[in-house]
C-alpha cells in the first residue's frame, strides 16, 4: 500500500519502519514542520492514511481524508466528544475510519479479558473495582484513552457501575468516590511507555489484572495492521473489530 502518516513524531517513526518491513511505501509523512502539506492532492496519493498527530488537530485531520476519500486510521485520542458526529459524517459520505484508543494487540486482548472478568463480578458484589494507569511525563491527557475503555468496558459488564471519575497524582484529588464509580487513577512517570491495571478488592482479597507495554512497538505494528485491514473498506469501525473474539 501507499500510506500516508500524520504525525511524524516518535510513533510515526515507528510506524513508518514497520510499513516499510511490511513491503508498504510511505508517500506523505506530516509533522509538526509541514502542516501546509497535509491537503487533498497530496492524500489522493495514497491508499490509506495513519493519524497519531494531537487531539486539537485530529477532527480537521479527519474531514481532510473524508474530502480526499482516503481510509483513515485514528490512533489519536481525545476527540471522542465528537464521535458521534464523525460517525454520521464517515456513512453519509461512504468513507473509511477505524479509530482505537489502542492499537496494541495485546491491549485489545486485555479488552476482551477485562469485559469477561467484569460480567463475572456481577454475581460477587463484596468486591469494588477501580483503574491504574501509568504513562510517560510527555503524554497531555489524563485519564488514558485505554483506561478510558477499560473503565467503559466494566461499565458496560457490571451492572453496580454507571461511569468512571479520574484522578491524577499530584494535580487532583477526589474527595470521595460514590459507590456507582469507577475511579482510574492515574500517575506520569518519566520513561514508561504505559502500564494499565484493573483492581478488584474485597476485604478479605485482591483480584489484578495487568497490562504493561515495554515499549511503542506493539501500538506501531497494530496500526500498520489495522490499515491492512481497513484497505478497501468503507464504513465506521473500532479497532476491535479486526479481531475475532469468540
Amino acid at each position: 500500500m501507499n500510506i500516508a502518516l500524520i504525525g511524524y513524531g516518535k510513533m510515526g517513526q515507528i510506524i513508518e519502519r514497520f510499513a516499510i518491513e511490511r513491503g508498504h511505501d510511505i508517500v506523505l509523512k506530516i509533522g509538526s514542520k509541514n502542516l501546509e502539506e497535509l491537503t487533498v492532492s497530496n492524500l489522493k496519493k495514497a491508499d490509506v492514511a495513519i493519524d497519531f498527530s494531537l487531539p486539537d488537530s485530529a477532527i480537521k485531520n479527519i474531514y481532510t481524508c473524508f474530502e480526499a476519500n482516503v481510509p483513515l486510521v485514528v490512533g489519536t485520542t481525545g476527540w471522542y466528544g465528537q464521535l458521534q458526529e464523525i460517525k454520521n459524517e464517515c456513512l453519509t459520505g461512504n468513507n473509511s475510519l477505524l479509530y482505537g484508543s489502542n492499537f496494541s494487540i495485546g491491549v485489545n486482548l486485555f479488552f476482551h479479558i477485562n469485559e469477561v472478568l467484569a460480567k463475572i463480578m456481577n454475581d460477587y458484589p463484596a468486591y469494588d473495582v477501580q483503574v491504574e494507569e501509568i504513562h510517560h511525563t510527555q503524554k497531555l491527557d489524563a485519564p488514558s484513552g485505554t483506561a478510558m475503555t477499560i473503565a467503559e468496558g466494566i461499565i458496560d459488564q457490571l451492572d453496580r457501575k454507571t461511569e468512571w471519575v479520574n484522578e491524577l497524582e499530584g494535580q487532583t484529588e477526589l474527595e470521595v468516590v460514590k459507590q456507582d464509580q469507577i475511579l482510574i487513577a492515574s500517575q506520569r512517570i518519566e520513561n514508561i511507555p504505559g502500564t494499565h491495571t484493573v483492581i478488584y478488592s474485597s476485604e478479605v482479597d485482591e483480584i489484578e489484572i495487568k497490562h504493561t507495554a515495554h515499549n511503542r512497538a506493539g501500538f506501531a505494528l497494530g496500526a500498520v495492521v489495522a490499515a491492512e485491514w481497513l484497505k478497501n473498506k468503507q464504513g465506521f469501525y473500532n479497532i476491535s473489530d479486526i479481531f475475532n473474539f469468540k
